[in-house]
């Protein structure tokens, strides 16, 4: 193991949080688009903004940016894990939402004894 770069880091909490937090909120941002296209694909558009953050911050390490010992796989792969964490919630919290859909009012869900 490389020194001061554990996996179980402080460190290694942030990537994840950091990019899952990207990777949701970009996600609801393309959901609320005037484009149907990226309402389509929130969760890709997302995911892909937030790699694209943690690919900039570990090249901004490396290039000596913040002061850090340079760019590590490890944090990379923390922030791969917060993208797909993200992703399998956005997409259970989708196929949730489309099986639940609200009743406009003043209509009956089925047929109703009266």
């Amino acid at each position: 193991m490389e020194t001061g770069d554990d996996w179980l880091a402080a460190d290694k909490l942030q990537h994840v949080l950091f990019c899952f937090s990207i990777a949701v909120i970009f996600s609801l941002l393309a959901t609320r688009a005037r484009y149907q296209f990226l309402r389509r694909r929130s969760i890709l558009v997302g995911s892909v903004i937030s790699l694209a953050a943690g690919a900039a911050k570990e090249s901004a390490d490396e290039l000596g940016f913040f002061h850090s010992a340079g760019a590590s796989a490890k944090d990379a792969a923390a922030d791969l894990l917060g993208v797909l964490i993200a992703v399998v919630v956005l997409s259970l919290s989708k196929s949730v939402s489309t099986r639940v859909r609200p009743v406009p009012p003043g209509q009956a869900r089925g047929p109703e004894m009266v």
